[in-house]
């Protein structure tokens, strides 16, 4: 089972900007190979930082005024957001040892995924 959720412009801000925990939002296209690609890496990053980081994917095609609102110009662009804020971008399918880090800083101390 994913951990990973599908949104939509209704439930964005309820899912992404007021979430009480860091987001990765995974925009993607169902038609764009490198996104399949990163689909299990997500899901995999997903189940180790459990409740602890939200993972969000938004469809590129179904949602475009949210893909044009968060300057979306290639799929997969992965925006990770923390306190309503975008903290970091990511282009392109990257591999789980290149995205945990860069989640992982956003955890305190105690709680963070080691490589």
């Amino acid at each position: 089972m994913s951990h990973v959720i599908t949104t939509h412009t209704q439930n964005f801000t309820r899912d992404v900007l007021e979430s009480p925990v860091p987001v990765v939002v995974d925009f993607y296209a169902t038609w764009c190979p490198p996104c399949r690609m990163l689909a299990p890496v997500l899901d995999g990053l997903a189940a180790e930082f459990g409740e602890r980081v939200r993972f969000v994917k938004v469809n590129i095609d179904e949602e475009p005024q949210l893909a044009q609102a968060a300057q979306i110009s290639s799929v997969p662009t992965l925006l990770i957001v923390q306190g309503g804020k975008v903290v970091d971008r990511v282009s392109g399918a990257q591999p789980a040892s290149v995205l945990r880090p860069r989640i992982s800083r956003l955890l305190p101390a105690g709680t963070r995924v080691s490589a």
